[in-house]
């Protein structure tokens, strides 16, 4: 029985020391509001990049800065890949916060309903 425990305890332990990966479902492809920065050009990010409005960056909630998504306006299926370099929003029910130059290639202005998915 003393060895068995200690076969148990030594599996329980290596088990512990693995790394553990956690993938949410709704970080490799969301649905939801996107809306258009309205920071000055030239501000900070979150990430310490200055805000550009004339590049394709984005705000997300929680993917690593650097990851390229591509977003897709649902209502007139245009994409754009953008880089994540900024944390948001911070309202209800929007998903991301794109530049004013990604908004453009996405055909609106304000606000849209959008799929965003990790570019391949």
């Amino acid at each position: 029985m003393k060895g068995g425990i200690l076969v148990l305890a030594s599996l329980i332990l290596a088990c512990l020391s693995l790394p553990i990966h956690v993938t949410r479902a709704s970080a490799a492809e969301q649905s939801g509001l996107a809306s258009v920065y309205s920071h000055e050009s030239g501000s900070g990010t979150a990430s310490g990049q200055k805000l550009n409005t004339g590049e394709l960056t984005a705000a997300h909630r929680s993917l690593p800065f650097g990851t390229k998504v591509k977003v897709t306006n649902q209502r007139n299926g245009r994409s754009v890949v953008v880089t994540i370099n900024d944390r948001g929003p911070f309202v209800r029910g929007r998903v991301i916060d794109v530049t004013p130059a990604a908004a453009r290639e996405l055909g609106f202005s304000g606000l849209t309903q959008v799929t965003v998915a990790r570019a391949e």
